[in-house]
């Protein structure tokens, strides 16, 4: 029921990214600033509040269960996103973004959860199982935010949104059973000291901080494209209604591939190792995004587009499942609370990094064309080539040759 939940979660959320910075546009600033501005804001400060937040949330999690931090990210998620069905302005939007980074992160508090109770030599395939609801519903989502962006206006998105987390945070509440231990107070430091104290415990444990690193230059790569290509391909099409659409259909297609490549390639890493399965396709990912740069057409856009996403389907659920194999079921709660962090941080970076390279192709005092945006995508090709060289260069080999490495 849990993956049910987080299946409804992601089809929720993912159904406004395909005309998120359009209707910025639509609402127009109170302030008079650019547009470029506002949408880099939009898509940052709901990651960097999630940056701040998720670690806290994590260790109460650790410490009071995890299934009521999953209830708390989907409750707060729909009243967030109802009430960004009503902003009147970009700055209002981005105070609701703020909000909603705040007091969500459903992926986080629910891979938790799982990584608590899944056996060490299945939990590639949890987690790929995960990875595949969160993906099922991306790829859905998209192109349900285009239909009913097309059909009836930007509101109707956030309606059904609200609606969707509200009925996932109602399944996880009535049918979801967690078999919850407080841990012992043994040994902890009391308040704030204590939650330092076991943050600081994870980060030094062996392999842990190296794979945060690579995480969080694999979710910058990924992340900075979604910004900018519903205006990439808004250029492309000229402006045509139905970019929406094919926006929803790009990432959709995307995400479709990479949820049938992470079962897989999950399950593939329990058997060889999840070091070499992210090795392998952090490298194809670079290469993938290469000939994206080129693209002229909403077709060739959908097909390469969607051909990066199988491979991303074997980097993101393997290096999670590199984190569970590594530490302890006790402080998953933690554990994914900083993985939610260092993911949020790259969310709320990527933007600006997509920004200023879209900028600076652009040329100083000049409108971006799809060219422009285009260009985002060999900065995400140079983000997974690095992950691929601080992977091997970071990451022992010997965590692929047991259930644990420690």
């Amino acid at each position: 029921m849990l993956f049910v939940a987080q299946l409804l979660t992601a089809i929720g959320f993912s159904t406004i990214f395909p005309f998120l910075p359009n209707y910025v546009e639509h609402l127009g600033s109170a302030t008079g600033a650019p547009i470029l501005l506002m949408v880099t804001l939009v898509f940052s400060v709901q990651a960097f509040a999630m940056m701040l937040a998720s670690p806290v949330w994590g260790a109460l999690g650790d410490r009071f269960g995890r299934k009521r931090m999953v209830e708390r990210a989907m409750y707060s998620g729909a009243v967030t996103i109802l009430l960004m069905a009503f902003a009147g302005s970009a700055e209002e939007l981005v105070g609701l973004r703020l909000l909603q980074g705040l007091t969500t992160g459903v992926m986080g508090a629910s891979t938790s959860m799982v990584a608590a109770a899944v056996p060490r030599e299945r939990i590639g395939y949890a987690m790929g199982l995960m990875q595949t609801a969160l993906l099922s519903g991306v790829s859905v989502g998209p192109v349900i935010g285009g239909l009913l962006e097309f059909a009836f206006g930007y509101r109707a998105a956030f309606l059904i949104t609200a609606g969707l987390l509200l009925t996932g945070g109602l399944l996880v509440t009535t049918l979801v059973r967690e078999h919850f231990v407080p841990p012992s107070r043994e040994g902890r430091r009391p308040g704030l000291g204590g939650f330092v104290q076991g943050l600081g415990a994870v980060v030094r444990t062996p392999v842990v901080a190296p794979v945060f690193f690579v995480r969080f230059l694999a979710w910058t790569g990924r992340s900075m494209i979604i910004p900018f290509l519903p205006l990439l391909v808004a250029g492309l099409m000229a402006g045509a209604s139905t970019a929406g659409l094919v926006t929803g259909l790009a990432i959709g297609a995307s995400s479709a591939a990479g949820t049938v490549t992470s079962v897989l390639l999950g399950r593939f890493g329990d058997r060889v190792g999840h070091r070499r399965v992210a090795l392998a396709c952090a490298g194809l990912t670079a290469l993938a995004y290469v000939p994206l740069t080129f693209v002229s057409s909403p077709l060739a856009l959908i097909v390469l587009y969607a051909l990066t996403g199988a491979t991303i389907g074997g980097v993101l659920p393997t290096l999670s499942a590199l984190l569970a194999r590594v530490t302890d079921k006790t402080v998953a709660g933690a554990v994914y609370g900083l993985d939610n962090s260092v993911g949020a941080a790259a969310r709320g970076l990527s933007p600006i990094l997509g920004g200023a390279v879209v900028a600076f192709a652009a040329g100083a005092g000049v409108a971006p064309s799809a060219s422009d945006y285009a260009t985002v995508f060999v900065a995400a090709a140079s983000c997974f080539a690095l992950a691929l060289v601080m992977l091997a260069w970071l990451v022992p080999s010997a965590v692929d040759r047991g259930p644990e490495a420690r």
